[in-house]
């Protein structure tokens, strides 16, 4: 057996975020990326793998209410409801004009073909065009008597004309040229919702909340023809010639043989509150293609749950169809050959735009190449773990799936076992999507569920009615067409509470149960007798589970413990503290010497069982940690919670390892062409890799070193001028250090002087951060200065008194020339003195020697000897 590699950290990687909550989006011209809106932000998601290319801020609590994009993807355009109209530079994400027209929020926009013009409708019935480089508008149209929903330019930009929809079921054409409205279309009974113009330009489509669309004739604006569709319409899309879809279409008209004349058929594609895609010929009227099926398909008229399209756009260059659903899903439909309805709409991609809480998820598979996933829905999200795109969903339960597990069974098949709030369970094999077995019977939602380990032919569920149920798989096949009804092997009465979490042991010998009555119970299987009772926990227990290799247990509670237990006695073994808030989930690693957890303070910790510490924590989420799976192979674990993200963390602790054994191998080889670089007295290129280093004591003797030589100064200019921006930014830092010592103060106003003089002031000041750095060196600065300041007078004192005392010679060339008139005055007045009588001539030669010493601190004389 290998020895244990203790983990020591984990990496991160955000695999599954919310980037649409409802609303507007827009789609590129080559279908490359979308643009989504999420709450106060707009999100640009890859259409490929769903990944956040970026994420634009707009202001708070303003609500998007319309985007869209110029045609060559330059520019983004967005609206909400604080009326501000912005443009943003898709290249840098920032926005480069904004301004405000309408009276209320913008409900739809639209850009011109050329890329000039964008046109607004707005909630005050108004409809705007603006000049995209000016800003400023160019039409202002008012006719419609409720709120503009859409609005649409023509496709052909040598036809001036723009068309709105309104909440009062009529279409206003606008002449841009005339500036008039040249047509009202009244046939419509609801709102509108959306419009199309066929390929050749001369047929409008219009669909709305009465159940039909109408084709209008553009070159009289008459009504040409009403096509009942029996269901309340959100999306309308022209199918264009050329394509795959419209050749398909082509070879279905020719083998029915329901055409009336020559001419071409317009073909268009409707969705709505049904959930099914219908493709339509206008010359017939009659539904070309239908969906027999769909995920979001309603099931009876009184189904109220969120079913339905909200929006279809056929995509460019034949990548086919795209459909957003009322609970924010985008699904892309291709097309297939298939023998009985000619072709078929696939749909070959999911992506979940918001997924509002994510409750539980396991890794599915062998391979474990799947993430089951499930949410604040009815079904079960299927991911495909390298796109992170949802492969596809389980449907059948009636309320929210509360938990899932997953096992493979004894064939090899990948099998799911759910729980619902709808009090059943489900069996699902994964393989053929289908449900394969129903288990009823318990009283309430069913908020635990565990397969076997060993064996794989049981599962065991627990309830709010305060139940446990044992469930057998016995005659129950993998690829059955139509579930069976689960059968209960035994039943126990295990808690005064909710039960919200079940672990079976390895060997399928025992059961744990953990409940919110604050006890956790071991139970001997099959029959579920009680083994022990493990009490100490001051709040409800959220998670149970088995050691792989000891005879224990971790328990996860509201307590903000963990706590692992014998089973042999029901002792508390060891407590794990660390967690503020409850701790949600807590799961076995490496083979059980260590286990990760996490809590409703979203934290993610890993701890050592051993030494009873924490080795790492990881804070990564905004909310609520739910949801927790470990992978069995690589021990690589997910996690999800209330802010609807899915984070991916894989083992890092060989990368760092080597990472760190790189950089300290690297650190030595620049160490030494550091030391060599300063035998050598090439001080610029060794302050560079001091620089590099991030070696503050290196780099001050290095500059303490120049300051002591003459041509130092220079030195440290060129030093300087190849640092950049951050670099000086790290010496500022530095410096401010040094600059509060007093013993180095003077190396780092030295250093200082010569930033001071490369640099510019208007560069200092674009320096990150600079004003707190420059806060902290003026008074220190202040301080040295007064010190210096005192000091120097301090030695004209000094200098007074030595030359007073004849110690030291005068500084003879710095007088001289400033002090030479009053030399001849000073040597004139000493002659004087010595003209009066021999009787007063002792005093005054003493008089005479005293003025001489004192002149001569201030005079170029030479000193006097003091001898008589």
């Amino acid at each position: 057996m290998s020895s244990l590699q203790i983990k020591k950290n984990y990496r991160c990687v955000p695999s599954l975020q919310q980037f649409y909550s409802g609303g507007p989006f827009a789609v590129s011209s080559d279908g490359s990326f979308i643009a989504c809106a999420n709450g106060d932000a707009i999100k640009i998601l890859d259409s490929s793998n769903a990944s956040i290319k970026a994420s634009i801020e707009v202001d708070t609590d303003s609500g998007l209410t319309a985007l869209a994009l110029d045609p060559n993807d330059r520019f983004l355009f967005s609206a909400g409801h604080s009326r501000l109209i912005r443009v943003w530079d898709l290249s840098t994400f920032k926005c480069i004009r904004s301004w405000k027209g309408h009276d209320g929020p913008v409900m739809s926009m639209a850009c011109h073909a050329s890329g000039g013009l964008l046109a607004t409708a707005g909630a005050d019935r108004k409809v705007l065009v603006w000049d995209v480089d000016g800003g400023f508008c160019t039409h202002y149209f008012k006719g419609h008597k409720d709120v503009v929903t859409s609005i649409m330019f023509h496709p052909d930009t040598n036809k001036t004309l723009l068309f709105s929809g309104s909440a009062d079921a009529t279409v206003r054409v606008w002449d841009l040229l005339a500036k008039k409205c040249i047509a009202t279309l009244e046939r419509h009974f609801s709102a509108l919702t959306s419009m199309a113009v066929s390929e050749d330009g001369w047929t409008l489509l219009t669909a709305g909340r009465d159940k039909v669309v109408n084709l209008w004739d553009l070159h009289d604006y008459v009504c040409k023809m009403t096509i009942p569709t029996y269901e309340v319409l959100e999306g309308l899309c022209v199918v264009k010639s050329g394509t795959e879809l419209a050749s398909f279409l082509g070879s279905c008209n020719q083998q029915s043989g329901k055409r009336r004349d020559r001419s071409s058929p317009i073909y268009f594609v409707t969705v709505g509150e049904r959930g099914i895609v219908r493709i339509w010929d206008s010359e017939c009227g009659v539904s070309l293609y239908e969906q027999k099926s769909s995920d979001v398909a309603v099931s009876s008229d009184t189904d109220d749950s969120l079913r339905g399209f909200t929006a279809a756009v056929i995509l460019p260059l034949d990548q086919g169809l795209l459909c957003v659903t009322v609970d924010h899903h985008f699904l892309f439909y291709s097309l297939l050959g298939h023998p009985e309805e000619k072709f078929k709409l696939i749909l070959n991609k999911r992506l979940v735009g918001y997924n509002e809480e994510i409750l539980d998820m396991r890794f599915l598979g062998e391979e474990e190449k799947f993430l089951a996933v499930a949410t604040n829905l009815e079904q079960v999200q299927v991911y495909d773990m390298e796109s992170m795109s949802c492969s596809y969903v389980l449907a059948g339960h009636t309320e929210i799936v509360l938990c899932l597990d997953t096992c493979v069974s004894s064939s090899g098949r990948p099998l799911l076992a759910t729980g619902s709030k709808d009090n059943s369970v489900r069996l699902w094999n994964s393989e053929s999507r289908n449900c394969i077995g129903v288990g009823t019977g318990h009283m309430g939602g069913v908020g635990a569920v565990a397969f076997s380990k060993k064996w794989k032919n049981f599962f065991v569920s627990g309830s709010s009615d305060r139940t446990i149920k044992v469930w057998s798989l016995d005659g129950i096949s993998d690829d059955a067409d139509q579930p069976i009804n689960l059968k209960a092997k035994a039943v126990v009465a295990a808690h005064d509470k909710d039960i919200n979490s079940l672990a079976i042991a390895p060997n399928d010998s025992l059961v744990c149960s953990g409940s919110q009555d604050r006890t956790a119970c071991v139970w001997r299987l099959p029959d579920l007798v009680s083994v022990v009772v493990l009490k100490g926990h001051k709040r409800g227990i959220w998670s149970v589970e088995f050691s792989p290799v000891d005879q224990c247990v971790i328990t996860a509670s509201g307590d903000k413990t963990i706590k692992m237990w014998a089973i042999a006695d029901g002792s508390c073994l060891k407590t794990f503290e660390g967690h503020t808030s409850s701790v949600l989930r807590a799961s076995f690693l490496t083979r059980g010497s260590q286990f990760v957890s996490c809590g409703a303070d979203g934290l993610v910790k890993l701890w050592t069982v051993k030494t009873n510490e924490c080795t790492a924590t990881y804070d990564q989420h905004e909310d609520k940690v739910w949801a927790l799976a470990i992978g069995k192979k690589t021990e690589m674990f997910a996690t999800g919670g209330g802010d609807a993200v899915v984070n991916l963390w894989y083992d890092s602790t060989a990368s760092d390892k080597e990472e760190a054994f790189r950089k300290e191998e690297e650190g030595v080889l620049r160490g030494q062409e550091l030391e060599n670089a300063v035998l050598d007295a090439d001080y610029i290129k060794a302050i560079q890799i001091a620089f590099e280093l991030h070696r503050p004591n290196k780099l001050f003797e290095l500059f303490a070193e120049l300051c002591r030589k003459k041509e130092g100064s220079s030195q440290i200019e060129k030093a300087l001028h190849v640092l950049g921006k951050e670099e000086i930014h790290q010496l500022f830092q530095y410096v401010r250090e040094w600059n509060t010592k007093p013993k180095l103060c003077h190396v780092a106003q030295y250093v200082l002087f010569g930033v001071f003089n490369i640099l510019p002031p208007t560069e200092i000041l674009e320096i990150k951060g600079i004003g707190e750095l420059l806060e902290g060196l003026i008074p220190y600065s202040q301080r040295h200065l007064s010190r210096i300041d005192r000091l120097l007078r301090s030695t004209f004192l000094l200098d007074y008194t030595l030359h007073g005392m004849s110690v030291i010679e005068p500084d003879t060339n710095a007088t001289e020339m400033k002090d030479a008139d009053q030399e001849q005055e000073l040597t004139s007045e000493l002659l004087k003195e010595k003209a009066p009588s021999k009787k007063r001539k002792s005093n005054k030669s003493k008089d005479s020697s005293s003025k001489k010493v004192k002149g001569a601190a201030y005079t170029s004389v030479a000193p006097m000897s003091l001898k008589a």
